[in-house]
């Protein structure tokens, strides 16, 4: 009883009610101009008349006229918004947009014809009934209505048979309850398949989820490497110059650097963590945002101590400005992690340009000891491999030899002509205005960034000795030009 009750009036049936009667409404122009065409047909009535057959006359014109309007573009996404609000059927089973070629233009049209029909004739008959069905209910307790039309039409004129109007009645109103119930299941049936998405709409949808994942990734880059950075280079500033308080040393001068570094670097931050928020208020996805390329290699060596030995062969001026963006953010990447891991063992970077290909490659020697889990996994590595493969290249690390190993292959020909919105959104950001190692400044800021600073198996690699805390001091950020003295940690930049 129950279950019945809620299928005739529950929440859903009323809202399938009304989008039956949405539909009657939108056909009442359909129907108005029908009436001019089928009024003079059937013996010169109007719409004014009663005849059915100029009534059904009109539904019969009207039919086609509204599948011609169905072909318009906002037909279906009209359609869409309603069926979604009101049919009940889940939002992930129709389509977005226009339709697109000839079958979703068909199925459009079907819907829209079946909506407006449907839904003319449940409207005419919730318009009409129910004032017909509570005047027979209503024939027992009216003698006037007994001595009507509607009491001889139904011989319902008489004392005793009037009573049977009163159950006749109810009859008929739960009828057209029952009606446009199953009409609005029927309906909320058909959504899916004519309103459902075509082939081409799942392409352009998944296409659309692609780009939006795109963006995504992009600005995570984006944040991941301004503020990773940061907050790495302010903690291992703030740490050194800690330790050389605890130590009891009056080196003030290097604890006057450490937070000049950390002013500077946390002053700079913040410009550039409003340039990537800028991006998502504004939407853009094709914004790029300055970064330093491989000129800056030996700034960036530089910050990263005396155990780093750079070796360059052919002309960098010749990459192009995207794959020198990209190169330089790979090589911070894995010099960072390396300077931080080795512990002042001897770090090698090799930078080539040979014909159309840039390979770059770092080690240094694996310590063995035992890895620190980040809870996030890391994204050092990660991020090293997308970027190679946002530029059609390739990128690996792995223990070899007792050595830790990295390199990646970028070519320069045409990967070197992607837009910005391709490969400066992966590294093109301005964190790294200072991550040329100016003096005294948390350049890089990256060593957290490499996600080697928490030796996860992502990135032990890049970390040279996987998981290892890191030595303590400045140099523990590739590109930090970390403050020098007496009591610097090994490895300090100079």
């Amino acid at each position: 009883m129950r279950r019945g009750r809620r299928a005739l009036f529950g929440q859903r049936a009323r809202r399938r009610w009304l989008h039956l009667i949405l539909g009657g409404a939108l056909f009442m122009p359909y129907w108005l101009v029908g009436t001019l065409v089928a009024g003079p047909i059937a013996d010169g009535g109007t719409m004014f008349t009663g005849s059915p057959a100029v009534q059904f006359g009109a539904y019969a014109v009207g039919l086609p006229l509204a599948a011609l309007t169905a072909l318009f573009p906002l037909t279906r996404p009209m359609s869409v918004a309603a069926a979604r609000a009101l049919c009940g059927v889940a939002p992930g089973r129709f389509a977005e947009g226009p339709a697109r070629g000839r079958d979703a233009k068909a199925r459009t049209v079907a819907w829209f014809t079946l909506h407006l029909g449907t839904g003319a004739l449940v409207s005419g008959a919730s318009l009409a009934l129910p004032p017909f069905a509570l005047a027979v209910a209503a024939l027992p307790f009216s003698t006037e209505l007994r001595t009507s039309e509607i009491g001889r039409f139904w011989h319902l004129d008489g004392p005793w048979l009037a009573w049977a109007g009163l159950p006749l009645g109810l009859l008929m109103l739960l009828g057209l309850a029952a009606a446009a119930a199953g009409t609005g299941a029927l309906l909320a049936a058909a959504a899916p398949r004519l309103l459902g998405p075509s082939p081409t709409d799942r392409l352009a949808a998944a296409e659309r989820r692609a780009a939006e994942l795109a963006v995504r990734n992009r600005l995570a880059r984006e944040l991941h490497d301004s503020v990773g950075h940061a907050l790495s280079a302010v903690t291992l500033q703030a740490g050194a110059a800690r330790r050389v308080l605890d130590s009891g040393a009056a080196d003030l001068g290097f604890v006057r650097e450490a937070l000049t570094a950390i002013e500077d670097t946390t002053r700079r931050t913040v410009g550039e963590l409003d340039a990537v928020l800028g991006l998502l208020r504004s939407g853009e996805d094709d914004g790029e945002l300055s970064a330093p390329g491989l000129d800056a290699l030996d700034a960036l060596v530089r910050g990263a101590g005396p155990a780093v030995e750079l070796t360059v062969r052919g002309d960098l001026a010749a990459v192009p400005d995207a794959v020198s963006r990209e190169a330089y953010r790979i090589v911070q990447e894995g010099l960072t992690n390396a300077v931080r891991h080795a512990r002042g063992e001897k770090v090698t970077a090799r930078i080539a340009l040979s014909g159309d290909e840039l390979e770059i490659s770092m080690e240094n020697p694996l310590t063995g000891t035992a890895p620190v889990a980040r809870p996030d996994g890391g994204r050092g590595l990660r991020g090293i491999a997308e970027r190679a493969r946002l530029l059609g290249g390739t990128a690996g690390a792995g223990p070899q030899d007792g050595r830790w190993l990295l390199s990646a292959r970028l070519p320069v020909g045409a990967a070197g002509t992607l837009g910005p919105a391709e490969t400066a959104g992966a590294a093109g950001t301005p964190e790294t205005a200072g991550a040329a190692g100016t003096p005294g400044t948390a350049g890089a800021v990256g060593a957290a960034e490499t996600a080697g600073a928490a030796g996860t198996p992502e990135t032990a690699g890049a970390a040279g000795t996987p998981g290892r805390a890191g030595a303590a001091g400045a140099a523990e950020t590739a590109g930090t030009a970390a403050p020098t003295g007496p009591n610097a940690p090994a490895g300090g930049a100079r």
